[in-house]
Formats: C-alpha cells, sequence, structure tokens
C-alpha cells in the first residue's frame, strides 16, 4: 500500500493533474477535453494521463479515435484515509496542548 500511495501523492503534486482529476469527477472525458483548459498538446495531456493511469487514478479506454479517461476513486480513498490518521494524531496532540494552556492560564489568575 505504501508504494501505491507514493504513486497517489506524486501523481497529485501537480496543479494540471489534480485539475484533469477534478474534471474526471464530472464525469468520463476525452484527452483532448482534459487538454483544453490548459493549452497543452495531445501528447502534453497524453503523459499526463499516463501518471494518474500508473497511479490508479484514471482509467482509459478507446473510443474510435478518442481516447476516453475516467477516474477511479478507489485510490483517492486510500490517501484520504491515511490523511485522517495523521489528522486524528494532530487534532488529539492538539486537544492536549489547548488543554495545558488552558490549565497554566487557569494557574496565573
Amino acid at each position: 500500500m505504501v508504494e501505491r500511495l507514493d504513486l497517489t501523492f506524486a501523481a497529485l503534486a501537480d496543479p494540471t493533474r489534480r485539475a484533469m482529476l477534478a474534471s474526471l469527477a464530472l464525469g468520463e472525458r476525452s484527452v483532448g477535453e482534459l487538454a483544453a483548459p490548459h493549452a497543452m498538446s495531445f501528447a502534453g495531456a497524453a503523459k499526463h494521463v499516463g501518471v494518474l493511469e500508473r497511479a490508479g487514478l484514471v482509467e482509459r479506454r478507446k473510443a474510435g479515435r478518442q481516447q476516453l479517461c475516467r477516474l477511479k476513486a478507489e485510490r483517492l480513498r486510500e490517501a484520504d484515509q491515511w490523511m485522517r490518521q495523521w489528522e486524528r494524531f494532530w487534532t488529539s496532540t492538539l486537544d492536549r496542548l489547548e488543554a495545558i494552556i488552558v490549565e497554566d492560564q487557569d494557574k496565573l489568575k
């Protein structure tokens, strides 16, 4: 799972790929449609899609001359679960810190 998370976070590190995923969250898109808002070539968009595919975030299929992409959300769910464990850790840690600060402030009164 660690290697999959590495691929997921590496893919998400690029703003163009994040924008492509946001577009795919609305439905299937062709590689050309994914390229359009970024003023990039089909080849450039295909490279980004390839990174997303290797990360398991996108599935690509051919339909005639088009390459259609769809979002595969499972890997995003895995990344979300990983991040939530750290959210719980930091929430707990910050709650303890707050309690210490409140206790210290009460002692100063």
